[in-house]
């Protein structure tokens, strides 16, 4: 099931649940009930709970979305490095160029079609990745430069291999999930007293109120499912993505 389809069908049930509370609430209010006299104090801690809530929900949604983001970087480092290696092993012999690139291109290949799957699922990399990796890493180290020009091109191409290696660590150590449950504990409560809270203000059966406490709550289930899809910035619909690898290693795509 789609995880767009999931939405729309958690902000439905939401609400239809607080209308229907509030409905049923409503029958039990009696004809001579006044809600003006709603205390102050209600009004004002109603007002600043949401306050508080909203804020809480605006770092959440920054904090992970600064995680997916931190994610695509590792994988445009990665790829940046992996295309250096690609293009500076121009200056080594023929045989030597061609396994580098062959290598390259099979740990590319390897990453966007079966690697990435493994951190969706899993949240962590696989053990073929870091062995096609190690192979690259062997075929720059093991080659002895035969000249000035191919050494000199030598200590670069184990640097772009170590920033490789250390992209590679970086985008595993992030495929997993970033909120911590506490987190997540506080977020749902938080948003279970905040939507129970529309309740103390005595709202009534009109179109202008129930339709105000439906977009509310809806608004409330909206934020919460962004804060889940971005919490895994390489398992869910709006995630990183292996475009990096793709836009610099072109016949990655075919598999």
């Amino acid at each position: 099931m789609s995880e767009w389809l999931v939405l729309a069908l958690a902000m439905v049930a939401v609400s239809a649940v607080v209308l229907t509370i509030a409905m049923l609430n409503n029958r039990r209010i009696k004809a001579d009930d006044d809600p003006s006299q709603t205390p102050d104090v209600i009004e004002y801690m109603t007002m600043m709970i949401g306050v508080v809530y909203a804020i809480v929900l605006g770092l959440a949604i920054a904090g992970v979305w600064e995680g997916r983001s931190a994610a695509q970087e590792y994988v445009r480092q990665e790829a940046q490095a992996l295309h250096e290696v690609s293009a500076r092993s121009s200056v080594y012999p023929a045989e030597v160029r061609t396994r580098i690139r062959s290598d390259v291109d099979a740990y590319v290949r390897h990453v966007v079609h079966h690697e990435w799957r493994t951190m969706a699922e899993h949240g962590t990399l696989d053990d073929e990745g870091t062995r096609l990796l190690a192979r690259v890493r062997a075929d720059v180290t093991d080659y002895r430069p035969r000249d000035n020009h191919e050494g000199e091109s030598y200590q670069p191409l184990v640097d772009q291999v170590a920033a490789a290696d250390d992209a590679r660590s970086a985008r595993g150590q992030s495929a997993g999930a970033t909120m911590p449950g506490v987190v997540w504990f506080g977020l749902v409560i938080g948003a279970l007293v905040t939507v129970g809270l529309i309740f103390t203000l005595q709202i009534r059966r009109s179109f202008r109120e129930l339709l105000l406490a439906g977009l509310f709550s809806i608004l409330i289930a909206f934020l919460l499912f962004l804060i889940w899809d971005f919490d895994t910035p390489f398992g869910r619909g709006i995630s990183a993505t292996a475009e990096p690898f793709l836009d610099l290693f072109p016949r990655a795509a075919g598999g």
